[in-house]
């Protein structure tokens, strides 16, 4: 393993080992808290353009499932077709794996996606220093080559039409109430969870203007960066909203950001965001609590909602919005992952809560 050095914007430096592709990176450094699921988050969208720093020190010892398509040509067991964050940061990279649906290791999936990963390093303290400076950009260079240095960029990227289809995607077409989903990176278990509800979904680009279509109701789905690059989409929301006549809307993680801005309301970054599966939400109003999973470094102001609209949940943890309700009309979202895909599904229910009012 050539050796390799993590060098964020403050000048703290962590050495280590070079798994992956060997290619200098750089982006902003984030940390997961999650015990599993790394083939679900490499290849989750939202994780473009980061370094993706793992906390729990063992990662690789169950290698990587195949890449295999399910009828509805959504792969079975991945998020998206390729990976997206730009780099993995662990601790212990396990060089054996072991288990029933493995096909290939983490470092060979890595080398084949052309993704640099680093092991070695100290992840608890790395986390400590994000937890109190808040998340920074960083760059992974090799050793043996000081001067190949990469540019870090991710600020004002607009990392949604990087990841966001291209042209409109029908599933299960006629099946039954037809939803359009805007694709602002949207994870695949997302779609599957609609489609197990029987209908049909019309996946569209993050910048097309779905008011032009027909449809029953309107899916916002997550997605990668800043929300303030998406105009486009908040528009088109704001568009939707106006409209005489009221259709159901759902949003999940940026499909609440987005949601809560075409409202009216104003979106901030967190310190060091929300990433992992064993966030604590509280229903507004009730006693109920859920443990979710999740992915986002902006948050909505609630106290910035307009008098029409009132939180839906709150994160347990900092208190920050985690969902947003409409008084009269069917619209609401999450700042969680419902589907989750890897984490707990204690909150899959809203799904049917969406499918009812359609």
């Amino acid at each position: 393993m050539r050796n390799v050095t993590l060098i964020l914007d403050d000048g703290t430096r962590f050495h280590g080992q070079s798994f992956g592709y060997e290619s200098p990176v750089a982006g902003e450094v984030v940390f997961n808290t999650a015990m599993s699921g790394y083939p679900e988050s490499l290849t989750d969208p939202s994780y473009a353009g980061q370094l993706m720093t793992l906390t729990y020190p063992l990662v690789g010892n169950y290698g990587v499932p195949p890449f295999t398509n399910d009828a509805d040509g959504l792969a079975n067991f991945m998020e998206s077709d390729r990976i997206h964050a730009s780099a993995i940061i662990v601790s212990d990279y396990s060089t054996e794996y072991s288990h029933w649906n493995a096909c290939e290791s983490l470092a060979d999936w890595l080398k084949r996606e052309h993704v640099p990963g680093i092991t070695g390093i100290d992840t608890r303290e790395l986390t400590k220093l994000l937890r109190e400076h808040g998340v920074m950009m960083g760059k992974i260079v090799f050793d043996d080559e000081p001067d190949n240095v990469p540019t870090a960029e991710y600020e004002g990227v607009n990392y949604v039409e990087k990841v966001s289809c291209k042209e409109i995607i029908t599933y299960r077409k006629g099946a039954g109430r037809r939803v359009v989903l805007v694709d602002c990176g949207v994870k695949n278990n997302i779609i599957r969870c609609l489609l197990r509800r029987g209908v049909e979904v019309v996946r569209v680009p993050w910048d097309y203007n779905f008011n032009e279509l027909e449809f029953d109701g309107l899916f916002l789905a997550n997605g990668p960066g800043d929300p303030n690059t998406a105009a486009k989409t908040v528009e088109h929301i704001r568009q939707f909203l106006a409209n005489p006549n009221v259709r159901p809307c759902m949003g999940i993680c940026m499909g609440n950001q987005l949601l809560s801005k075409a409202a009216g309301a104003s979106i901030y970054k967190l310190k060091y965001g929300h990433r992992s599966h064993n966030q604590p939400v509280q229903l507004c109003g009730t006693n109920k609590c859920y443990v979710t999973s999740q992915n986002h470094g902006y948050a909505v102001d609630s106290a910035t909602l307009p008098k029409d609209w009132t939180p839906l949940f709150i994160n347990m943890n900092d208190g920050s919005n985690e969902g947003i309700r409409h008084n009269s009309n069917p619209w609401f979202s999450a700042q969680f992952h419902p589907e989750a895909c890897s984490g707990p599904l204690d909150t899959d229910f809203l799904f049917d809560d969406f499918i009812k009012i359609l």
